[in-house]
C-alpha cells in the first residue's frame, strides 16, 4: 500500500509503535517520514496530521493492515475531494445476512442489507475538518465517524475487494493468492507519436503532462503532447482498441487543442471499461530539448495522476544530430504498455 499510495501523494507520514521506528525507516528509506505513534489508533492520527506540512489541505487516513489497496482507489478518493467533499470513504456492499445479537448470543434483530455497507481505507478528508473532529473525540473504530460526530457529511465512493484487511491466516493466504496470480491474461501494446516543432512562437509547448514555459511548442490538432499522445495509442494497442487516429480523430471538434491530460484520463477510461487494469507505462522522449531529467519526476507524477495512479517510467535521449529530432525540427515518443485482464 505504501507504495501505492507514493504515487499519488505528496507527502507520507508513517506512525510506527515505539522501538520500532528505525526498522521502519530502513523499509521505507527516505521516501516517508516516520513517526512514533501512539497508544490509541486516534493518538497515532493525531500526532501525524501535526508532522505534515503546513501547506497540506487534503489528508489520507490509511491503515497499513489493507496492504492491497491500489493507487487507483486512493486516487479515486482524492478527485471527489478535489471536487468541494469534506470526507470521502471507500466502501463495499454487505452481501451476508447480518444479525444483531444480544450479550446471551441470541439474535435480536436483522437489520437490511440493502443500506448496509463495509467501510475500508483510505479515508480521505479536508485537513481542518479531519483535525477538528479529533479535537472534538477519539471514541472511534474509524476518523469517518468521528468525522459524522461533529455533523459533517461523508460521501462513499465504490471501494475494491483487494483493500481487504488482513488479519488472520487465512487473510495472509488470500493476500499471497493476489500477490502472486497465475491465470492473468497479459497484453502489450506499443506507441510512437512525433510533431514538428510551431512556426508559431507563441504556440506553448505541452510535453509528458507538463507545461515548458521557456520552449515553443509544436503543431498538432490537440495539444501536440508527444508522449502522452504515444501513451495512448500504445494503451489502444494493448487493449486491440485501435490507435490514436481511431479514438481521438480530427474530425471530432471535441479534441482540437485537448490536453495530453485529457486525452490519457479518457483512453485509460476506454482501456479500463474493455476489461484491463495497467500492470504498468514506459515512455521515451526524443529530442534535443527540452531537457527531461530535471523534470522527471514532475512528468512522471503528472502521467500517472492521469492514468489512476498507474506505474509510469519516463526516459529521454538524443539521436546525435540524425533524423528530424537531431536537427532540432520536432519531438518524437515511443511507448510502452503492459495491460493485465481484470478476472
Amino acid at each position: 500500500a505504501f507504495i501505492s499510495l507514493s504515487k499519488v501523494v505528496d507527502e507520507i507520514v508513517i506512525t510506527a509503535p515505539a522501538g520500532y521506528e528505525e526498522q521502519f525507516k530502513a523499509i521505507v528509506g527516505q521516501s516517508a517520514e516516520v513517526i512514533t505513534g501512539g497508544v490509541l489508533r486516534s493518538d497515532s492520527i493525531r500526532v501525524a496530521l501535526k508532522a505534515l506540512s503546513p501547506s497540506v489541505e487534503s489528508v489520507l487516513i490509511h491503515d497499513a493492515a489493507r496492504a492491497l489497496a491500489s493507487s487507483a482507489l486512493a486516487a479515486r478518493v482524492l478527485d471527489e475531494l478535489r471536487t468541494g467533499q469534506s470526507a470521502v470513504i471507500p466502501v463495499l456492499k454487505v452481501i451476508d445476512t447480518i444479525k444483531e445479537i444480544d450479550r446471551d448470543g441470541f439474535v435480536r434483530a436483522t437489520p437490511d442489507r440493502s443500506s448496509l455497507v463495509a467501510a475500508q481505507t483510505p479515508q480521505g478528508f479536508n485537513r481542518q475538518v479531519l483535525e477538528r473532529a479529533h479535537s472534538a473525540s477519539d471514541d472511534a473504530t474509524d476518523d469517518a465517524a468521528l468525522v459524522e460526530a461533529i455533523g459533517v457529511k461523508v460521501k462513499t465512493i465504490e471501494g475494491e475487494p483487494s483493500a481487504f484487511k488482513i488479519t488472520t491466516k487465512e487473510d495472509i493466504g488470500q493476500a499471497l493468492l493476489l500477490l502472486s496470480p497465475i491465470d492473468r491474461n497479459f497484453k502489450v501494446g506499443l506507441g510512437v507519436d512525433a510533431h514538428a516543432f510551431s512556426s508559431d512562437q507563441d504556440r506553448k509547448l505541452w510535453l509528458a503532462g507538463l507545461l515548458w514555459p521557456e520552449q515553443i511548442g509544436v503543431d498538432g490538432y490537440s495539444d501536440g503532447d508527444v508522449a502522452a499522445h504515444a501513451i495512448c495509442d500504445a494503451l489502444f494497442s494493448a487493449a486491440g482498441l485501435g490507435d490514436l487516429g481511431s479514438n481521438f480523430g480530427v474530425d471530432d471538434p471535441k479534441y482540437q487543442g485537448a490536453s495530453g491530460e485529457m486525452l490519457l484520463k479518457e483512453a485509460f477510461s476506454k482501456i479500463t471499461s474493455a476489461g484491463y487494469e495497467i500492470g504498468n507505462v514506459s515512455v521515451q522522449i526524443v529530442c534535443n530539448k527540452p531537457k527531461i531529467g530535471p523534470r522527471r519526476a514532475e512528468a512522471i507524477k503528472a502521467l500517472s495522476k492521469a492514468l489512476g495512479g498507474a506505474e509510469v517510467s519516463v526516459s529521454a535521449t538524443s539521436t546525435d544530430g540524425l533524423g528530424f529530432t537531431g536537427q532540432g525540427l520536432g519531438i518524437s515518443a515511443l511507448a510502452t504498455a503492459l495491460l493485465i485482464e481484470k478476472k
